[in-house]
């Protein structure tokens, strides 16, 4: 069973990945990231067909404590997020953590 990827966040950020294919999608305005992001992001954990969710690394500041814990500790679905200036390290851990083993570990 193939799994499909997600974007959450405002329609900007959405808008590329749509026009890349990706089907599954949850659309959440600036103004209304503190009171709706929690629920779409909850939402698209519990959806069985997402095995990659993508955020901008920006939004999980407007998630609650519960909802945070949730998607950082989720192996199936595995949270990726985009920008923030994360650079090499921080994707580094999102593989590791994905997959289980580090693959730019040297010997």
């Amino acid at each position: 069973m193939s799994q499909e990827i997600a974007v959450i966040g405002s329609p900007d950020f959405t808008t590329g990945f749509r026009l890349a294919g990706v089907r599954k999608f949850e659309n959440v305005p600036d103004e209304e990231k503190d009171e709706a992001l929690d629920e779409a992001v909850m939402r698209t954990l519990d959806d069985d067909d997402v095995g990659i969710v993508v955020m901008h690394d920006d939004d999980m500041a407007h998630l609650s404590r519960n909802a945070r814990e949730a998607v950082e500790g989720s192996i199936e679905p595995v949270l990726v997020t985009l920008g923030g200036g994360a650079g090499s390290g921080g994707l580094r851990e999102q593989i590791k953590r994905a997959i289980g083993i580090d693959l730019m570990e040297e010997d």
